[in-house]
């Protein structure tokens, strides 16, 4: 790995998220993925929503031997995720693919993954789970990021703006099926903005 690449890639996404206003992990956040990571030691990694590839390069800069797909839907976002990734010399250990990730067609992935991280649609993430869950080994984990939502999971649905309140309303209810869910171990970690994580008995 050449770490002066890496470096310079990593600082030039973290300059294009913060100009383009893209959504990446907080640096809290993200040190806790990582920790839990690198306790798990997965070797196949899915990421649901790659945005411009900044935690997919986290994760396989600390995962050394892991490889990561991920899927992302917006052009430009991919367009610049692909260029990231091709700058910091990362090819042979992401693959990215351009789809809408409910219209996905999982035959394009090989194998099943010993972990899944969702960052998507907010209000999509119980059908993310339902699509992708049959990809995990039992004893794999996904992890899904943003379960505070800002605060906006803890208040009362009249707080929360009009717009935003069936993806409230959608997410509050995937984090009460996961944490009661009979075929998973769940643990809501406060960390950044709430990280979830769900592992297969």
């Amino acid at each position: 790995m050449n770490h002066e690449a890496v470096d310079s890639t990593l600082s030039a996404m973290k300059e294009n998220a913060r100009l383009n206003h893209v959504p990446i992990m907080e640096d809290e956040g993200m040190a806790q993925l990582l920790q839990l990571l690198e306790q798990q030691k997965p070797v196949r990694i899915l990421e649901i929503g790659s945005a411009i590839g900044y935690s997919a390069m986290r994760m396989a800069i600390g995962l050394p031997e892991a490889v990561i797909d991920t899927v992302e839907r917006d052009e430009k976002r991919y367009e610049d995720a692909v260029q990231f990734i091709r700058q910091a010399g990362m090819e042979d250990r992401i693959r990215i693919f351009h789809a809408d990730a409910l219209e996905f067609d999982t035959e394009s992935l090989s194998g099943s993954y010993d972990a899944i991280f969702i960052d998507a649609a907010k209000g999509q993430y119980e059908r993310f789970f339902e699509k992708y869950e049959k990809l995990i080994d039992s004893g794999g984990t996904i992890y899904c990021d943003n379960m505070h939502l800002n605060g906006s999971i803890e208040i009362p649905i009249e707080q929360v703006p009009k717009r935003n309140r069936t993806m409230v309303r959608n997410l509050r209810k995937f984090r009460a099926n996961m944490l009661e869910h009979p075929a998973y171990h769940t643990v809501l970690h406060d960390t950044g903005d709430g990280l979830m994580v769900c592992t297969k008995k």
